[in-house]
């Protein structure tokens, strides 16, 4: 963000978003919304790092202050419920947005079973003194009637659709009847699976997903939801409705806050089905008697028959995007630049994780391949892609496999997410997402586990099948075979798999060994 674009003082702001609400809203207890902040705004200070989607954790934040404040529409006898962008900025002079729906009643939201937990870390804290003495507040997603009351909000309760409440504007195109689904006591709860963001699951029809980490812009993952849904894709979730803001430092240029899509309601998580017939190769009496590593086909843990349906429902999904977006053809400068940011990438890895620094010369010459290739007339074609494809970002439902969570990598920058590429980068993802499923066969065993030579050689012929079903499934659809063109494919999955070495590294030191084993098995076939 622009330090010569600072937010607003607190009063300006709340003033800016709170006189836009409707009038019983405003009287909500004639509560002081400047010092109800103020007092929050510290606790936050603590709050923010205990937060799965919170990017700043290994940054000593230095100040929370609000960009925006929003009173959100609500009776006034309920709990308060205020939308926040928040200003997070870090010893490095480097700041960061964040989306907080804060909720602020006498008691905490409240969840049974595996969601109790999540409920209780949602707490902020209890103000102690002053104006607000005893008032709770709390990430109000957690909050199933403040969740609902979101929900009315988006999809025009009382309210035209594509209306404004200060910054805020929601959309709700023309669609199915939610009002049901929003009414006061229906359920709504935040879901499993989060990471970067949040998703709250309404009943069993409609899932909201809250971007937190707020950039200006486009959220790629709604605009490519609704180019899918345009074109008639059956492989993605419907979008339904959706928000943004206007922010600060970034006018004219509004951000992607939230997106209502249809729930796939029984649906497999893509990287839990796999992993379920992964781990049937410990027990299944075929796989047992396979002392080889190499088990018939016909077997109850053989995966592959899905990996070729979801390698066809990818190659849809790019056809689709190829259709309905543009495409353009990279030359000779742009391939080279490619390969050229693949090497520095490799340099900054091999930096960063030592033990890389054995197979940076091969891996190197693999990104030279694919300049070289350049220089002898190749043309690459470029479109919109997911950027971020794995298993768990797709799901088995009973009408086939769809696509989830078009966002990208969020770590990369809006503008990189949105830019077109060659489509194989989200096969070798998903690639890679096939060797990461297959170790976990292994995962549990000691060193000198007896049984580690004959698993480790079943996974990796498992791995090794379903590449290849993926990959046979995607060229089936009509799209171009991705293992006609090697250098291009291996120079993807060995950027992804440098990626996945920093990353592992850096977060999870006990899962190094899977990418550094597609370093080794890269780096060996490029020596050849």
């Amino acid at each position: 963000m622009s330090d010569t674009s600072r937010p607003r003082t607190l009063a300006a702001t709340t003033t800016a978003t709170a006189s836009s609400t409707t009038p019983s809203t405003t009287a909500v207890r004639g509560t002081d919304l400047d010092a109800l902040i103020r007092t929050v705004l510290p606790l936050l200070h603590d709050w923010l790092p205990r937060q799965r989607w919170f990017a700043g954790k290994h940054r000593p934040i230095t100040a929370v202050s609000p960009a925006t404040v929003t009173l959100l529409p609500g009776g006034a006898d309920e709990p308060l419920l205020l939308h926040l962008l928040l200003k997070v900025e870090y010893s490095s002079d480097q700041a960061d947005l964040y989306q907080l729906l804060l909720g602020a009643g006498p008691n905490a939201p409240t969840a049974a079973g595996a969601g109790a937990e999540r409920a209780r870390a949602a707490v902020i804290g209890r103000i102690g003194g002053g104006p607000h003495d005893g008032l709770l507040t709390y990430d109000a997603s957690h909050h199933p009637a403040l969740a609902l009351r979101l929900l009315r909000t988006i999809i025009g309760g009382g309210l035209p659709q594509g209306s404004r409440i200060g910054p805020l504007v929601f959309h709700a195109p023309h669609g199915p009847d939610l009002t049901d689904l929003a009414a006061p006591g229906s359920p709504a709860r935040v879901g499993t699976a989060e990471q970067s963001n949040t998703s709250i699951v309404y009943g069993d029809s409609a899932i909201l997903k809250l971007f937190r980490r707020i950039t200006p812009g486009l959220n790629p993952d709604l605009e490519l939801s609704l180019a899918l849904s345009r074109a008639g894709s059956g492989r993605v979730p419907t979008p339904l409705a959706w928000f943004e803001g206007d922010l600060p430092d970034a006018p004219g240029d509004p951000a992607t806050l939230g997106l209502l899509q249809r729930y796939l309601l029984g649906g497999k998580d893509g990287w839990e089905f796999a992993l379920a017939h992964v781990n049937r190769l410990r027990t299944d009496p075929e796989w047992q008697g396979s002392r080889d590593g190499h088990p018939s086909d016909h077997i109850t843990g053989n995966f592959s028959a899905e990996s070729f349906l979801l390698g066809r429902a990818t190659a849809e999904v790019h056809l689709a995007l190829a259709r309905t977006l543009p495409v353009t053809v990279l030359d000779r400068p742009q391939i080279e630049a490619m390969a050229q940011a693949m090497t520095r990438r490799l340099e900054a890895a091999a930096l960063a994780v030592p033990a890389l620094t054995p197979y940076r010369e091969p891996l190197r010459r693999i990104f030279q391949d694919l300049a070289r290739s350049a220089r002898d007339g190749r043309l690459l074609r470029a479109q919109r892609i997911h950027g971020d494809l794995h298993l768990g970002q797709s799901m088995r439902t009973a009408r086939g496999w769809a696509l989830l969570d078009f966002e990208g990598e969020p770590a990369k920058p809006l503008e990189e997410r949105r830019r077109v590429q060659p489509a194989v980068r989200d096969v070798a993802a998903m690639l890679r997402s096939f060797d990461y499923a297959a170790a976990h066969l292994l995962t549990e065993l000691a060193p000198g586990d007896p049984e580690l030579p004959r698993l480790s050689g079943l996974a990796s012929t498992w791995a090794l099948r379903n590449r290849a079903a993926f990959c046979a499934g995607y060229a089936a659809a009509g799209a171009e075979d991705p293992t006609a063109d090697p250098v291009l494919l291996h120079a993807m999955e060995t950027d992804k798999a440098v990626y996945e070495v920093v990353y592992e590294a850096g977060n999870r030191p006990e899962w190094l060994a899977i990418p550094l084993s597609a370093v080794v098995r890269l780096a060996q076939a490029a020596g050849r």
